[in-house]
Formats: C-alpha cells, sequence, structure tokens
C-alpha cells in the first residue's frame, strides 16, 4: 500500500518532496484491499466510497491508455498487436493502497516508454480473476504480471516485506528494470520458452475466487463488479483469497500446511537483501544465513533461480514459494565480476518458519484461530528486568533471554476475537510456557503451533504470569 513512497528512494530531497506531495493517485495500483481494510470500511461512508470507484472508471475509461477491468480485452488486444500484456492488480477505494498518480507516472518520460510497448490492463477486483494464471502472493497490495499470453507469464513486479514501508522492497527504477527484462523475453520468444514454463503454477482447486464456499455462502459474490448496486460490496478482495484458502483447511479440520501459513518466502528470511533499484542484485547478506553459508557475496547479480530468469525480487519469491518446506537444494545462477557462477542454496526442513507474519492482513485471521484474538510480541530487555525483580515467587530468571517470555499486547474485544478475553487473559499477561512447552519464541511461533499442531474445538493450556503470580488459562482453538 505505501509502495510507490518507495520509489523515491534513489531521489534527491528536492524530488522526494515533490513526488510526496504530488503522488496520490495510482498507477501499478495495488492488488488488494490489504491493510487496514476493516478500519476503512468502519469509517468511509458508503456513497463516498461508490463514488470513488464509479470516478475512478469513469476517469481511466476516458482516459483510454488503460483497459479497465476487463483482461479478455487485453488478451484478444494483445492478440492482435502482438504486445506484451502488462496486468497490473489494483484495489479501489482503498485511500491506503492509492499513493502515486497515474496521470504523472504515464507521463514519466523512460516509465511512460516502457508502458506503450505493453498492453496495459487495470483490474480493480480479484471477482472472476483466473487463479490459474494469477497466482501471487494475496497478502499484497500490489502485483504486477508480465504476460505473453494465458499461458506464458514473462515476470511478476510487486514485494512486501513490511505493514508499512516498501523502501527495501521495490523501486521505479526497479520496475523499470522488470518492464526492460519482459520486453527482452517477449522479443527474443521463443528462445526463453523452456526456462520460463516454472513461472506458471499448478491448477488450484479452486480456480476463481468467488467459487471457494466460505465467500459463496457468506457474502454471495459473483464474478464481476455489480456496479448497478453496491459496488463496493461487489468487490472480492485479494486478502479474502488467501482468508478462504486457511479457512477451508480448518473446515476440513486439517492443520494449515506451512506453504499456505507461510506463502511467497522473503529474500530476506533466507539472509539475501537486494538492490530494489536493480532486477536481482545483491545489497547484503546476513552472517551465518542459508545464503551466506551457499557462498553469496554483496554485488552479485542473480540471474537464474531454478533455472527461471529473474526480472525482479517478486521472481525469486515465486521460485522460493514453489520450493517444499520440509526441504531442498535451490539452484542459482549469478553474474559475479563478469563471470557467470552457479551456487547452490541449501534450504533444511522449517526453512520457511524464518519468514515474518507480523505485517500480513492474514495473521487477523490467524490470530482468530489460534492466539482468540490475543496480539503477542516478545518481551523486552527492560521488562523483563522489572519482571524478575517484581515476581518473588517465579522460580525463573527472566533476564535470560533464553527463557520464554511473550507479552500480551493486547486481546480482541468483539466476537471469535474475544475468544481469549473470555477465557481470562489480559493485556500486559505474560506467556510462560503453552501446554507445557517453553520453546515458543515469536507469535508466529504460537499461531504455528495453533493452526498445524491443534484443530478447532481443541484447548490448549497457557500459564502467565500476572501481578508477579502465575496461573494456568485455557484457551479453545476455532475455526
Amino acid at each position: 500500500m505505501f509502495f510507490w513512497l518507495s520509489l523515491l528512494s534513489a531521489s534527491n530531497d528536492r524530488m522526494l518532496r515533490f513526488y510526496v506531495a504530488r503522488f496520490h493517485g495510482a498507477i501499478l495500483l495495488t492488488l488488494a484491499l490489504l491493510c487496514f481494510t476493516g478500519v476503512i470500511e468502519a469509517f468511509a461512508q458508503p456513497n463516498e466510497r461508490t463514488r470513488k470507484v464509479l470516478e475512478d472508471k469513469e476517469k481511466i475509461t476516458k482516459e483510454g491508455f488503460w483497459i479497465y477491468n476487463d483482461l479478455e480485452a487485453g488478451f484478444e488486444n494483445a492478440k492482435q498487436s502482438g504486445k506484451p500484456i502488462l496486468v497490473v492488480l489494483r484495489c479501489l477505494p482503498c485511500e491506503e493502497c492509492v499513493k502515486l498518480d497515474d496521470e504523472l507516472v504515464d507521463q514519466d518520460p523512460v516509465i511512460r516508454s516502457l508502458l506503450e510497448q505493453f498492453v496495459c490492463v487495470r483490474v480493480v477486483s480479484t471477482n472472476g480473476l483466473d487463479l490459474s494464471l494469477f497466482q501471487f502472493d494475496t497478502d499484497q497490495s500490489f502485483a504486477a504480471f508480465m504476460l505473453r499470453d494465458r499461458e506464458t507469464i514473462y515476470g511478476r513486479f510487486g514485494t512486501r516485506s513490511h505493514r508499512t514501508d516498501w523502501i527495501g522492497d521495490v523501486s521505479i527504477n526497479g520496475f523499470a528494470e522488470a518492464l526492460r527484462g519482459a520486453l527482452d523475453l517477449h522479443t527474443n520468444w521463443p528462445r526463453d520458452k523452456a526456462a520460463i514454463a516454472g513461472k506458471l503454477g499448478p491448477v488450484p482447486a479452486v480456480t476463481r475466487p468467488e467459487l471457494f464456499a466460505s465467500l459463496m455462502e457468506k457474502h454471495e459474490y459473483t464474478s464481476k463488479l455489480n456496479y448497478e448496486g453496491d459496488v463496493v460490496r461487489s468487490c472480492i478482495h485479494c486478502h479474502q483469497i488467501g482468508d478462504a484458502i486457511r479457512d477451508e483447511y480448518r473446515e476440513r479440520n486439517e492443520s494449515i500446511p506451512e506453504s499456505v501459513l507461510f506463502p511467497f518466502p522473503h529474500p530476506k528470511s533466507i539472509g539475501i537483501v537486494f538492490d530494489p533499484s536493480t532486477k536481482g542484485t545483491i545489497q547484503s547478506v546476513v552472517p551465518s544465513s542459508p545464503a551466506s553459508v551457499a557462498g553469496f557475496r554483496s554485488g552479485d547479480h542473480v540471474i537464474q533461480v531454478s533455472g527461471q530468469p529473474i526480472l525482479s525480487i517478486a521472481d525469486i519469491q515465486w521460485v522460493l514459494h514453489g520450493t517444499p518446506p520440509d526441504g531442498a537444494e535451490v539452484t542459482v545462477a549469478i553474474q559475479r565480476d563478469g563471470k557467470m557462477q552457479s551456487l547452490s542454496l541449501a534450504l533444511e526442513e522449517g526453512w520457511r518458519r524464518a519468514s515474518d507474519l507480523s505485517w500480513r492482513a492474514s495473521t487477523w485471521g490467524l490470530r482468530r484461530m489460534a492466539t482468540g484474538g490475543m496480539r503477542i510480541e516478545p518481551l523486552s530487555v527492560e521488562d523483563r528486568a522489572a519482571l524478575n525483580v517484581a515476581s518473588n515467587e517465579l522460580a525463573l530468571d527472566l533476564t535470560d533471554m533464553s527463557v520464554m517470555a511473550l507479552k500480551v499486547k493486547g486481546v480482541g474485544m468483539y466476537g471469535p476475537h474475544a475468544a481469549a478475553k473470555n477465557a481470562g487473559f489480559m493485556q500486559d499477561d505474560v506467556i510462560l510456557s503453552i501446554d507445557g512447552r517453553t520453546d515458543f519464541r515469536s507469535e508466529d511461533d504460537v499461531i504455528r503451533y495453533g493452526v498445524t499442531d491443534k484443530k478447532a474445538g481443541d484447548e490448549i493450556a497457557i500459564t502467565i504470569l500476572r501481578n508477579g503470580k502465575t496461573r494456568t488459562l485455557h484457551l479453545p482453538m476455532q475455526k
């Protein structure tokens, strides 16, 4: 959602002030009514939201550069013109997802000239979206696909590793590089046909968002936006797709797989920080990480991962997304000092757990299932020291950072998210053990335990510290 502010990272202070002041529209237009969706919908007036949607449709349709919410027309245009297709998924009318004025970006001499070489399609909802073709991180606020046709994806663009800060993940220069890379693949087709075959994913069990049982039953969504009625309420947002997938596992009383729980792992989770202004140049490598052990270095240019040509960080995430959670060897072709090399990245069982769930919109639903609506964070060093003094009866040294101590940052107050409150949990409680285990180090650990080891209807015993005394409470697991 704050994607486009990050495009300013390479600008000087004067340009930064210019863009921040001017960029409040959206060109490459965000993928889901993702972050703060509930808050926005709760406080925005329905008529105001509807007005924004209708005005956006009228404006973009009138300008005629972007094909508006009509993929069929985009594919037909590409077939007739021979151009590649750029599909940008964006939501309306979320203000958090509208940070860049499309007119200004379209007129940027570099980006505009690249966009003109594509058939540009703007998609503002996921109603009717072909999930066999468009597979993406549904927790994101922005996603772009560069395609040849329905069977060929040249690359993806748009990634995220923080709730509000995109600076380290994307930039306008990086987007330009991705577009150039896609144009090269298109110009030289079918030179790289075999290499990019893996960019198309397997056919999912549910191929259209409106076909998910939970979305049909609860909302009666259809394959199109209802412009004649309540257009805002008729929209399926991308985060609802991810929620529906997780809900189906829970409804079947099955564990949520780690591939679903930790989707599209960010390269940071394996120890690589990329320069967002490039297609795949490594900015730094975290010591002792899987990437460090594999021999990656700052300045390496990643050319291919598992044989797939890389146009952006999102392409790397796509390969990691398809890598088994129980471990695998991933072959990476790099360019170092002008020479090509091949490195083998060893990912051991559980490697996905290094990903961060805290920024994701889906964590809201996962908290309902696994923490009863509690928000949890590691207890700080300062709080550990203070509690250690105040808790005379405690037979633990909380100043020892290896001792489990998770603070309840907040508890939900309504509906299923009030399950923890109803079970007796309070803000500022300190969790010392769960089902007798003391190896939980983060909220992610607690959530993973609740949705993989436990099923809806189970209870977990949680020992907490409150007012210097310990007690054990029982928390129900939910659908």
